[in-house]
């Protein structure tokens, strides 16, 4: 078993951090640098940043704001949100990311993923998918595009593979329905994603105690756990997380 991540996320709006629950409620959370900072010295081994209002608003990804935070890091650091074009990934990465996330710029253009792999390689890219439960689809979950407002129709396990046949270094599905409310990740979509591909999977959406990040590492068999109002709040802290997970048999970073 390959060593299990832990992965704050930053979701950003107007230039601080905010969570909310089921993508809306948003509450102000912080200054990016300062939790960028902490979570280094925490013991973070990845951090992720999400401008969540970017695509809502037709624009591109705060690029100062991404600077600012790379200052800080020394672990690696995904950026997402209004990244549209190769242009707009090379900006992103030359502020200082490591990788970049698109989500519904690729559904839309799935041509995208080729263009973004051959251009960066598949390892700098993530590719992020909101889903809800829709018991009509094979697999019981539908895709979500425009930060969780939009129903697609297209099943989030097809589309998954389809990611990752193009290109895809990394898959993030996060559950709209488990969003912020702390009642667990969704397994089962985690579980169904890890079988379908061979690419890490990041769990999201739902952690809301230690046991829950267990349940996603050992039931969900996900390689990264991303997690925001625990982390952000101070209800679950990093260290004690790890030491909690390799007490469960968890190989921890």
């Amino acid at each position: 078993m390959s060593k299990v991540l832990i992965m704050p996320c930053l979701d950003m709006k107007d230039g601080r951090v905010v969570k909310g629950v089921h993508f809306v409620n948003l509450k102000d959370a912080g200054d990016p640098m300062e939790c960028a900072r902490i979570y280094c010295e925490n013991g973070a081994d990845e951090l992720a940043f999400l401008d969540i209002t970017a695509t809502i608003e037709k624009r591109k990804t705060t690029l100062e704001a991404i600077r600012r935070v790379a200052q800080v890091l020394t672990i690696p650091f995904t950026v997402g949100g209004g990244i549209g074009s190769v242009a707009d990934a090379e900006e992103v990465l030359e502020a200082g990311a490591n990788r970049i996330s698109i989500s519904s710029a690729a559904f839309r253009n799935p041509g995208l993923i080729d263009q973004f792999a051959a251009k960066f390689s598949c390892s700098k890219l993530v590719v992020a998918i909101d889903v809800d439960r829709n018991p009509t689809l094979p697999s019981g979950y539908e895709v979500y595009i425009d930060g969780g407002n939009t129903p697609t129709g297209k099943d989030a396990i097809e589309w998954a593979r389809e990611a990752e046949i193009r290109g895809a270094g990394y898959i993030l599905p996060t559950s709209k329905a488990r969003d912020g409310a702390q009642t667990g990740y969704d397994i089962p979509l985690i579980k169904g994603i890890k079988g379908a591909v061979k690419v890490p999977v990041i769990a999201s959406g739902g952690a809301g105690t230690m046991k829950h990040f267990l349940e996603a590492a050992q039931e969900g068999e996900a390689d990264i756990l991303l997690a925001a109002s625990v982390f952000h709040f101070g209800e679950i802290n990093i260290i004690e997380l790890k030491k909690y997970l390799h007490n469960k048999g968890v190989n921890i970073s």
